[in-house]
């Protein structure tokens, strides 16, 4: 039975291969097709990104040593039909030992422009699924009203004493992925 997780909950994960599925539904009549995009980033002890690879996002869809992989880009948020609408699996087994976090954040493509934000978007969750047998572990439906808001980090998984542990974030930012890249990455960003 998946348990249903609060703002700041944290549970033992017990699995090393998994789906993080994120799922939203954009309300209707707002003129633009609602592009959310789904990204994991990898950060260390300093919390910040190793190395550009490891900020897997719709244009670096692997990291480095294959332990993070996101599956698309849903454009429209249309294709989903009521489940995932983009996901990006995870094998804690790979991931490389620097990492000792990886954050879940959802941003609106070109929010600012089409005039977008999460106050738009309704039934917002994270879910974790245990890739061996297809159930749902854990969930976390997104209730707060982000009503200006234009990123948010939905969740974490994070190492504490060599075990993975996830924790439901729902931390709003009016902001788009170049921020978080610039938050969490210190080297050259090649465009």
């Amino acid at each position: 039975m998946a348990i249903n997780l609060q703002k700041g909950q944290k549970i033992d994960i017990g699995l090393s291969k998994m789906t993080v599925g994120l799922g939203w539904n954009p309300n209707e009549g707002t003129g633009y097709d609602f592009d959310l995009d789904v990204s994991a980033i990898m950060i260390d002890v300093n919390r910040l990104v190793p190395q550009d690879e490891f900020f897997v996002f719709y244009n670096n869809v692997d990291s480095p040593e294959q332990s993070i992989h996101h599956t698309g880009d849903d454009p429209t948020g249309g294709n989903s039909d009521g489940g995932d609408d983009e996901s990006i699996t995870v094998d804690l087994t790979k991931v490389d030992a620097r990492i000792q976090e990886i954050l879940f954040v959802v941003t609106i493509h070109e929010a600012q422009a089409r005039r977008q934000n999460f106050g738009q978007v309704r039934d917002s969750y994270i879910r974790i699924l245990d890739n061996q047998t297809g159930a749902e572990v854990c969930k976390y439906e997104l209730g707060e009203d982000f009503s200006i808001e234009t990123a948010i980090e939905f969740g974490r998984l994070y190492k504490r004493g060599g075990a993975w542990k996830f924790e439901a974030s729902g931390v709003g930012y009016k902001e788009d992925l170049a921020f978080f890249l610039s938050k969490y990455f210190k080297g050259q960003i090649i465009k």
